[in-house]
């Protein structure tokens, strides 16, 4: 499930994400990068995963030709997470995208929402 949440910056979607991301949860995302493209900007992340599982199979299709849309339209990432795979995935996501990516541990949410608001 994705939880929308607000840190104040124009260009980024900030989310609480637990249990596992459906198609549904993806295309409440997807509106979300178009306006911010449509204002001329990157588009930056800053996802929260507690308690998170991945993905249901269409929430993983759909995110895939979303980000496949996109990937020249996203900026910075941050990944806040507590398991050692989601490090690894956020060290993927570095590797398969032109997006500065970070990983932080939960205790460090604080400061990955400074470094995400800070250009």
């Amino acid at each position: 499930m994705i939880q929308i949440i607000n840190i104040e910056k124009e260009n980024l979607i900030a989310a609480k994400i637990n249990g596992r991301v459906t198609k549904k949860d993806v295309e409440k995302i997807h509106p979300l990068i178009h306006n911010i493209i449509e204002k001329g900007h990157k588009v930056d992340f800053y996802f929260e995963l507690e308690d998170f599982h991945g993905y249901d199979l269409q929430g993983f299709w759909a995110d895939l030709k979303v980000d496949a849309a996109h990937l020249s339209d996203y900026g910075k990432m941050a990944f806040v997470g507590e398991k050692k795979w989601q490090k690894w995935a956020a060290k993927a996501t570095d590797f398969f995208t032109g997006s500065e990516v970070k990983y932080f541990d939960l205790q460090d949410k604080e400061q990955a929402k400074n470094w995400i608001k800070n250009n």
